[in-house]
């Protein structure tokens, strides 16, 4: 892939920025914390892995990896709060992204056989909490934040080089949240959520009644636009922000509604690189009952079957990919992290501390565990 066809970058510089997260690789050397059933089980990998950023209580903020029978088969201490994990799965690491403004991402092995390594942004930019792997893991696409123009970036960098940031491309909007790669390994979606942050405090928005959300298509082999789909007018104030592709390719999104939460639309919707975006059938809870915030999304293995959760409402929707209805909801507190469990099945963690797995369509063999002192944060990725 042709670094040329990028802005350069200065991938020496060095600020504070970069000294603190130096800092944060000597507190997390490689340290494996096993529960005393993970021990007695010998490791047992019968029960799917996950992923998952935490806050401990008492222990400040982690990686875990985590069963849906509740072992945490490991514990990667952190000095400050993650969003997302990015998973390589040619290269069995995963990259914690800090939640926005991020000014670091943690890359492990999944295994524990090599030391945490960290990288930061350059001293203009910030991350916005999300990355993904190209398919042979060799980079990384980071969505960023330019704090001079606002502009959104996605950030390159070269994984086998001690995270080396070789170059960048526009996101083609304001805010991008979460990018993934289509099936192809060439095209990348990126959530621009269409407003910006206050460049001192990274979390307030700035110009929400001008934003422009899209859903942009980009060729990462030489960052052009190959296309966009915004949100009609009356619906502006949707901010596009998780993504996920289902089995037919089409990519669904999640949004968060940044007006009055009575006026909230539709809040999941879908696209493809040669069709608009287009919401989802009315039928199911609507926006407002959603409480006028998505918080992930996942499909199921087969890709049938899609999961938006609504933490700010306590629930979490199904909804079937091909006919655009929602088809049931499940009660969860602060249900919010989503990951694809089984052909059919999907795994849920809470603020709480509970992981939930369960067949969608009908709840069967619904499983909810518990793990005491533990606040996960939004996201939930399969290993």
């Amino acid at each position: 892939m042709p670094a040329s066809s990028w802005a350069s970058t200065n991938s020496t510089a060095i600020d504070r920025r970069r000294f603190v997260a130096g800092a944060l690789i000597a507190l997390t050397a490689p340290r494996c914390v096993l529960s005393a059933e993970a021990r007695a089980a010998g490791h047992a990998d019968t029960a799917v892995v996950y992923a998952a950023a935490a806050r401990r209580q008492g222990n400040g903020y982690a990686v875990l990896l985590v069963t849906g029978d509740g072992r945490v088969l490991r514990e990667i201490p952190l000095t400050a709060r993650a969003h997302d994990i990015a998973i390589d799965r040619a290269r069995r690491r995963a990259v914690a992204c800090a939640r926005r403004p991020g000014y670091f991402a943690l890359c492990f092995d999944i295994d524990g056989r090599a030391e945490p390594e960290v990288f930061a942004p350059p001293p203009d930019r910030h991350f916005y909490g999300h990355g993904a792997f190209s398919p042979d893991g060799r980079l990384i696409y980071m969505t960023e934040h330019d704090v001079e123009t606002g502009e959104g970036i996605i950030g390159v960098y070269e994984t086998g080089k001690g995270f080396r940031r070789i170059g960048e491309f526009p996101s083609y909007g304001i805010g991008p949240h979460e990018a993934i790669l289509l099936p192809d390994g060439k095209t990348l979606v990126a959530a621009n959520g269409g407003f910006g942050s206050d460049p001192v405090t990274g979390r307030e928005s700035i110009d929400v009644a001008g934003m422009e959300p899209n859903m942009s298509f980009i060729d990462v082999e030489t960052g052009a636009l190959k296309a966009q789909h915004g949100l009609p007018p009356e619906i502006n104030l949707l901010s596009i922000r998780h993504l996920v592709v289902d089995a037919s390719g089409a990519v669904w999104f999640g949004g968060q509604w940044q007006g009055a939460i009575e006026d909230a639309p539709e809040l999941i919707g879908r696209a493809r690189l040669d069709r608009p975006i287009a919401l989802i059938e009315p039928g199911g809870p609507a926006g407002d009952a959603l409480r006028g915030y998505i918080g992930s999304v996942a499909v199921c293995a087969e890709g049938r079957l899609l999961a938006a959760s609504a933490p700010r409402a306590g629930r979490v929707v199904y909804t079937d990919t091909e006919t655009g209805k929602i088809v049931r909801e499940v009660a969860l507190k602060d249900a919010c992290g989503l990951a694809g469990s089984g052909p059919r099945a999907f795994a849920i963690s809470s603020g709480h501390g509970v992981v939930r797995t369960e067949e969608a369509r009908e709840g069967e063999n619904a499983l909810e565990t518990r793990f005491p002192s533990t606040e996960f944060d939004n996201h939930l990725r399969r290993v």
